[in-house]
């Protein structure tokens, strides 16, 4: 005898509807979710604004500059173990604050053990300011493995007596150039 073809009642249809295309809808927008979650963020004192690609965190430490010491206030945001960071500082006057400058470089690359890589300086009537990037020392190129070395990408800006210190720090690997522009560039001074 042929039997009837069977019929799913309409609510158990619903159910597993959902119990097939949640999972599939959920695994896609997982997928859509992006690495960067591009926010604006304003310094406390007001003095800039800058894109960080997640929720940041901010600190303040006392820092040596070369002889003179002053607070430091850090925001930073970590995506994928790589770090995007600006911070502030208010020197006695602007000489200082340029001359601090080449210190704090200096300073960034040591604490990577690394070296330089590339270095612009910038000098004009308003603001003096460097770029650089770092990477490992020659010596430690091969032993620290193909993109596995910490590499550091830096802007130093000095604006009157304050200084301000934008970075990138985090593996090779990991790094996005495209990420690091969008930082770099979002900084904007009031």
């Amino acid at each position: 005898p042929q039997t009837a073809p069977s019929r799913v009642p309409p609510c158990a249809a619903g159910l597993l509807h959902s119990l097939v295309c949640g999972p599939l809808v959920a695994l896609f927008l997982g997928g859509c979710t992006p690495k960067y979650d591009w926010r604006d963020v304003r310094a406390i004192d007001g003095y800039y604004t800058v894109l960080l690609p997640a929720r940041p965190a901010t600190l303040t430490r006392p820092v040596n500059f070369g002889g003179i010491r002053a607070a430091m206030t850090m925001t930073a945001a970590d995506v994928d173990d790589v770090t995007f960071a600006v911070g502030t500082a208010l020197l006695p006057d602007a000489a200082q604050a340029r001359a601090a400058l080449p210190v704090m470089r200096d300073t960034l690359v040591h604490n990577i053990g690394g070296a330089m890589r590339h270095e612009k300086t910038q000098h004009d009537s308003a603001q003096s300011s460097i770029d650089a990037d770092a990477g490992p020392a020659p010596a430690a190129r091969g032993a620290a493995g193909s993109g596995n070395a910490l590499v550091l990408h830096v802007r130093l800006i000095a604006r009157g007596p304050r200084v301000y210190q934008l970075i990138v720090l985090g593996h090779e690997k990991a790094i996005q150039p495209d990420a690091v522009d969008t930082f770099l560039t979002s900084f904007k001074l009031e």
